[in-house]
């Protein structure tokens, strides 16, 4: 990988796949969707969410994101819509009422799942974090050297996507089985949708009293 301005891939690749391991806002956001929708709505929500990481990674390779590693203000905008946006979720999915089994082929049709993906993108694209993430993470891997960072940093960038992608759809499609489990009793559907909507409403908080 030197050849391309990259050092240390292996150890990248180590701390990669460690760092999507550890829980955060995207796991579980992934892991809500997927128990009170679905494994389909789990499958999309996480490639929602991978294609908002492309999106930063694409901000930091050009320089965009450095106006939030600058910007108090930028910053703190971005975080409080981000906030906002995740209690709106909550605050949704808590008062959503399970139908009865009957009904839940019916509910499953009715999903609008071009709207799971946008909500994905905005989840993760209104975390400013990531977009410090990866200012922070990617360049200590990168030759300085190196002629064409901005191609290095693509390529970390799209390693660490596909593995935090790997373990998403995984974590996907294992909660929502958990899920099923549970929904054979009637009355965990609801239960399970109110602990979403408290999750969704917790990271919303979480976000919103998160520091530099």
């Amino acid at each position: 990988m030197e050849s391309i301005g990259i050092s240390n891939f292996w150890a990248f690749l180590l701390a990669g796949i460690l760092l999507n391991l550890t829980p955060g806002t995207d796991t579980m956001y992934i892991l809500g969707r997927s128990m009170s929708l679905g494994v389909k709505a789990g499958i999309i929500s996480a490639l929602g969410i991978s294609t908002g990481s492309l999106i930063h990674t694409l901000a930091a390779a050009t320089g965009l994101s450095l106006v939030l590693a600058t910007s108090t203000t930028a910053f703190t905008a971005i975080k409080f819509c981000g906030a906002a946006y995740l209690v709106y979720l909550g605050v949704r999915m808590f008062f959503f009422s399970h139908p009865p089994k009957s009904a839940q082929k019916k509910r499953s049709e009715k999903i609008r799942y071009h709207k799971l993906y946008l909500a994905g993108i905005l989840t993760n694209v209104l975390n400013p974090k990531v977009a410090l993430f990866f200012l922070a993470f990617l360049p200590q891997f990168i030759d300085p050297a190196y002629p064409y960072p901005m191609f290095s940093f693509m390529i970390l960038g799209a390693t660490f996507i596909t593995t935090g992608t790997c373990w998403c759809l995984l974590l996907a499609v294992y909660s929502a089985k958990f899920s099923d489990l549970l929904q054979k009793r009637n009355s965990m559907g609801g239960i399970l949708n109110r602990l979403s909507g408290v999750l969704f409403i917790s990271l919303g908080i979480k976000l919103a009293i998160m520091k530099r």
